[in-house]
């Protein structure tokens, strides 16, 4: 299957770069550049990609907005999108999270690492490593905002042993062989029990259900330490 990768990026020479290395590949077809948010939200709409690669601070409506909007779109149920960032311990990238990004990267990783996470946001899992997102919640996240969904009493009473399990370590920021690897089961087992939970909870992936998770209070997190 060919990913369908939609950039936006307002630097001319950082778009060129990122499309030569995307035209490498043969699993993947970039099939639009936006240099706004704006732009970015009305390509996705038109040209409905797998895989948005969001600048978070690319002009007019920034990166947060555009998140925002592509995920909570009908029009683009399937579109996920992986934010790039100078800074991964940043309160845009907590914004983003919040909105619906499946993950985020800085933009000084190589270039197999950002192939490999836009494969792996593709394939529908999110793309959160277990330090930056630990960080970033410490930070940002541990007081949700007025409106946040939470998990509820009744949620919890329909969880199993094993459905909690899961999520405090997909809340940590594991990935499925990580998790399977610890309760030795196999990762198809943890991928489909991660799923269920996601339907059960009405979460749209794994990023927003490890936000979840520490906003409802699930998983004690530790206060940053003082500078």
């Amino acid at each position: 299957m060919t990913i369908r990768v939609l950039l936006a990026d307002d630097q001319a020479l950082v778009r060129a770069a990122l499309r030569i290395l995307l035209d490498s590949c043969d699993d993947m077809e970039l099939v639009a550049e936006a240099t706004c948010g704006g732009e970015a939200v009305a390509l996705a709409r038109v040209q409905r990609p797998d895989v948005v690669l969001m600048d978070i601070r690319v002009p007019g409506t920034d990166g947060v907005v555009a998140t925002s909007e592509i995920c909570a779109d009908p029009a683009v149920p399937d579109t996920r999108v992986l934010i790039l960032t100078t800074r991964e311990i940043d309160a845009r990238v907590a914004d983003a999270l919040r909105s619906g990004a499946s993950g985020f990267l800085g933009k000084d990783v190589t270039a197999d690492v950002l192939l490999d996470g836009i494969r792996t946001v593709a394939s529908g899992d999110s793309l959160l490593s277990p330090l930056a997102t630990r960080a970033l919640i410490n930070r940002f996240l541990v007081v949700p905002a007025a409106d946040a969904p939470l998990i509820t009493s009744e949620d919890l009473a329909a969880f199993t042993d094993r459905d909690r399990e899961v999520v405090l370590r997909v809340a940590e920021g594991r990935s499925n062989a990580e998790i399977a690897d610890r309760l030795d089961v196999s990762p198809d087992s943890v991928r489909t029990q991660v799923r269920r939970v996601m339907a059960q909870l009405g979460v749209r992936d794994r990023a927003q259900l490890a936000v979840l998770a520490h906003q409802s209070g699930l998983v004690r997190t530790q206060a940053p330490a003082s500078c």
